[in-house]
């Protein structure tokens, strides 16, 4: 059982509608492998403004979020050791300290503590 699971969403450019649906599948599949952080890569964003995937998907997160289903979500440009949340889930999953997002400030990543 790994604590940090990683999926590429932007993978095989999903509409937004699509990569929803996968997420939530995706979602599903970490907590049955009792995961404690999904790790999502939706990209930036090919226009350089940011992307549809990045905005929508946040979007589904925050209402993931109020709905009870997930716990929390860190943006990857949030994704740094000065984030105290960041350090408490440093300390349950150690091993998000080798993460290569971790301390890059990547927009194109976000974090889902589940």
């Amino acid at each position: 059982m790994a604590n940090l699971k990683t999926f590429n969403l932007e993978a095989g450019y999903p509409t937004l509608e699509e990569a929803r649906r996968i997420l939530a599948a995706e979602l599903r599949t970490a907590r049955r492998e009792k995961a404690k952080l999904l790790k999502i890569i939706h990209g930036y964003g090919a226009s350089g403004q940011g992307g549809v995937l990045r905005i929508g998907l946040r979007k589904s997160l925050r209402l993931r979020k109020k709905e009870g289903l997930i716990v929390d979500f860190i943006p990857g440009e949030d994704l740094t050791i000065f984030n105290r949340q960041v350090l408490e889930l440093l300390e349950a999953v150690p091993e998000l300290r080798a993460d290569p997002d971790l301390r890059a400030g990547n927009e194109g990543v976000t974090l889902i503590v589940l």
